[in-house]
């Protein structure tokens, strides 16, 4: 535990969180860096990123700028596919232990011991993994972009992790082909109960229900509509209803007000929060820019496989 005169200290050196964003201005300009912030995170990140979007979103936007260090404010498999599309850049995570618990659910090994029971089978991974895990893979997709990609995909046999919610969400989109799926799962989105869901119906009736495809497939046949963040945020911002009931981490909120402040988001449940997206503090951003660590580092041998798949995937964005 930290002392007092620790965090004392601490707070002196950063002054007032006006002052302590000033300096993050400072230390940005001073190291050609841009800082990005996934829509899960805390608010008060959100509001000194230069850019807000989903993982791949933020991926593309850290290779398609010609900042040198990339401030990545989400999880570790976030920050590693950003250092593999642009292994030129320094590439800081702030909070080392940021990890994610589905891509944490299925390792190099697991993939070997599918492949070779399913040899006739083409891996598709999502990007919710670790770059070893996407170095073992034929083609990654997101949660907006896998039924389209799935479908292009010349064989008729798909192997799909690590979020067998997903690509069951996939598979009914898709069901001239055959799936077969690992284990993994969102806790965070896997947590909702299709009775949650009739509650909201019956307590809202005028709400619209918004579900990321990460929620269980019983959840999501009882909604208006299945999207990922973006496409959730899209939906939110052309829709009709006034009220709408939000079916994905609570950090979208931030976004989903500011885009429509006319209307009112109800989460689904209090209990929609993403304990490791919500490591990253503003403190942690501010000493993530002023010591240039933690920094993310791919192996290259890893990295090379792993772009492979990446860049399949964005072929198909």
């Amino acid at each position: 535990m930290r002392s007092r005169q620790g965090i004392r200290k601490r707070n002196e050196t950063m002054g007032t969180k006006e002052e302590q964003i000033a300096q993050i201005q400072g230390m940005k300009k001073k190291h050609n860096a841009v800082i990005l912030a996934h829509y899960y995170q805390n608010a008060e990140v959100q509001q000194v990123a230069d850019f807000l979007g989903d993982s791949l979103d933020l991926s593309q936007k850290a290779a398609d700028n010609d900042a040198d260090v990339v401030v990545f404010c989400g999880v570790k498999f976030m920050a590693e596919t950003a250092k593999i599309l642009s292994p030129q850049k320094t590439v800081l995570l702030p909070r080392e232990d940021a990890g994610c618990l589905m891509a944490d659910m299925i390792d190099a090994d697991d993939i070997r011991a599918l492949k070779e029971e399913h040899p006739d089978a083409t891996v598709v991974g999502y990007v919710n993994t670790t770059a070893e895990v996407k170095a073992l893979c034929d083609y990654c997709c997101t949660s907006a972009n896998a039924v389209k990609l799935v479908r292009a995909i010349p064989g008729n046999k798909i192997l799909f992790l690590p979020d067998r919610n997903l690509g069951q969400y996939i598979a009914a989109q898709v069901p001239e082909k055959t799936f077969v799926f690992a284990e993994g799962f969102c806790p965070t989105h896997h947590f909702i109960e299709p009775e949650d869901v009739r509650q909201a119906r019956e307590e809202i009736p005028d709400g619209e229900i918004l579900a990321h495809p990460e929620c269980r497939p019983e959840v999501l046949s009882l909604v208006d509509f299945v999207g990922s963040t973006s496409q959730i945020l899209k939906r939110a911002r052309e829709s009709s209803s006034l009220r709408i009931v939000v079916c994905t981490e609570q950090g979208i909120l931030y976004k989903l007000q500011k885009d429509s402040p006319n209307k009112e988001f109800i989460m689904l449940s209090p209990k929609l929060v993403c304990p490791n997206m919500k490591k990253i503090t503003l403190d942690d951003v501010h000493r993530s820019l002023s010591r240039m660590e933690p920094q993310i580092d791919v192996e290259d041998s890893i990295r090379v496989k792993a772009l492979t798949a990446l860049e399949r995937m964005l072929q198909n964005v």
